[in-house]
């Protein structure tokens, strides 16, 4: 049985005792080529399976047009996914990417292109980063309504550290290209 974990507690690593705080992340998935909804559930089941990690909330999904996409891009499925962890962000970041390398994500030098899936990290805590491969909050998730959106959903009252209440930033967005799909649904794991 999988437990919520108290946020307000230190959880201590079994192996080395070291003493870690358990942290709310916030990650958004996206995917726009093969079975895009199978590929959103893998990635909640594969975050899910995750040790030290505990999936809080998965959000309905949102079929989104390409944004700044090469032309002729297929339209995306996107969710949020709601964590709580002691993971390192940097240890979170390598799962993402493992993540997606299981579903055979192509990272090439045309930006933007088409995936199979994309999992990133908007928020993780109040920890901020700006270093080039890891860049925390995440740059552009206050511009775009495929994040804003889904994670209004669950959190109405969230915020992004430094760029205010999602609700503020959604409405002052909108939500062109971003239809709810609600024959489509992700289980939470």
């Amino acid at each position: 049985m999988t437990e919520t974990p108290n946020p307000h507690i230190i959880n201590a690593d079994t192996l080395t005792g070291e003493m870690r705080p358990i942290r709310r992340a916030v990650l958004s998935i996206g995917s726009n080529l093969g079975d895009r909804l199978a590929a959103l559930q893998g990635a909640v089941d594969a975050i899910a399976d995750t040790p030290d990690v505990w999936v809080t909330g998965v959000s309905p999904v949102y079929e989104t047009q390409p944004v700044n996409c090469p032309p002729g891009s297929d339209s995306f499925l996107n969710a949020v996914v709601l964590i709580d962890t002691t993971l390192s962000a940097a240890r979170l970041l390598d799962r993402a990417h493992a993540v997606e390398d299981a579903y055979d994500r192509e990272r090439g030098e045309v930006a933007n292109a088409p995936r199979t899936l994309d999992v990133d990290l908007i928020v993780v805590g109040d920890r901020r980063s700006d270093d080039p491969a890891l860049r925390l909050p995440h740059p552009r998730a206050a511009e775009r309504a495929f994040v804003l959106k889904p994670w209004f959903d669950l959190e109405p009252d969230a915020e992004i550290p430094g760029r205010g209440p999602i609700a503020d930033l959604l409405a002052a967005i909108g939500l062109d290209g971003v239809s709810p799909r609600t024959d489509l649904v992700l289980d939470r794991e």
